[in-house]
């Protein structure tokens, strides 16, 4: 669904269902980066406290990163090999491992790898 436009330092700014000049790259709706944007503008009740589905994304996103630790720590010990893994899960795994790597680059990311 969702085409994205970008700022100049590569963050999501904007969504659109369709293409447009300023909103030309698509994303999967799956993506951990547009799910953080989704977040951020959604809405709060008027307490400015989170919704329960806010709590529930918030919460999915911090399993993503348990179930990643997880994976990793399987194979450094060699009780799983990433070619094991089906190729949509390995495809999913790099997609997220280089937009780390990026976003770590950027000093975007402290040392936990935490979203600064």
């Amino acid at each position: 669904m969702p085409y994205v436009q970008r700022n100049a330092q590569g963050r999501i700014v904007a969504i659109s269902t369709l293409e447009t000049p300023l909103a030309a790259e698509w994303l999967a709706e799956q993506t951990p980066e547009l799910a953080a944007f989704m977040h951020e503008i959604a809405p709060k009740n008027p307490a400015g406290e989170q919704t329960a589905a806010q709590a529930l994304t918030e919460s999915d996103l911090a399993l993503i990163r348990v179930v990643e630790d997880l994976i990793d720590l399987l194979i450094d010990q060699n009780m799983l090999r990433f070619t094991d893994l089906p190729v949509a899960v390995q495809e999913k795994l790099m997609q997220r491992r280089s937009l780390r790597q990026g976003m770590t680059s950027l000093k975007l990311m402290g040392e936990e790898n935490d979203v600064i």
